[in-house]
């Protein structure tokens, strides 16, 4: 009997460890759409983007696994968030300092960036626009590089601006951004 019971602990402890191990090793491989932190500091305002980086994987992006006209959370996972410390104006209008979902509305040639008070957002599923607080167009540039993963950075400050670039398949947008 003590065998039997001594046996039976032996097994639920393997497939303990089992599990485990194998759990860990899935939370270790790598996402296929990680995520992504860029930041600008403009003269003692900060300027974070938290976003998730997808992969084009040979598909055509714009058009088709991003419709145009339609918004979209300028990522994956998660909504893209936005967070500064200060006042910035962001194309031509000006967004007040706070923490901001992000979404676009891209087109072939122009993309609209939307700022939108509710955070904590996954997707487009709970997007509302009556909370949106800040919309700016800017053109669309094709680019002779292929962009395989989804890439946003802010080029180089320049004291009170820079600009926020964002990349993808062919496209890149380019907004300027600066301290009010």
């Amino acid at each position: 009997m003590k065998k039997t019971l001594s046996f039976a602990v032996l097994i639920m402890c393997i497939v303990f460890v089992s599990v485990n191990v194998a759990s860990a090793q899935k939370a270790l491989e790598p996402k296929a759409s990680p995520m992504a932190l860029i930041k600008a500091n403009l003269e003692g305002a900060y300027v974070s983007v938290t976003y998730s980086q997808p992969h084009r994987k040979d598909r055509t992006i714009f058009g088709e696994l991003v419709p145009f006209g339609k918004i979209w959370r300028l990522g994956a996972n998660e909504a893209t968030q936005l967070t500064t410390t200060s006042d910035i104006q962001f194309g031509d209008k000006t967004l007040k300092a706070g923490t901001y979902t992000v979404f676009c509305v891209p087109e072939k040639d122009q993309w609209t960036f939307i700022f939108n008070s509710v955070l904590g957002q996954w997707g487009t599923y709970q997007y509302d626009a009556a909370k949106d607080v800040l919309k700016v167009t800017a053109k669309t540039a094709a680019t002779s590089e292929l962009w395989e993963p989804f890439t946003m950075k802010f080029e180089k400050p320049d004291g009170k601006k820079t600009n926020l670039v964002v990349m993808w398949e062919n496209t890149m947008v380019s907004v300027p951004v600066m301290v009010k």
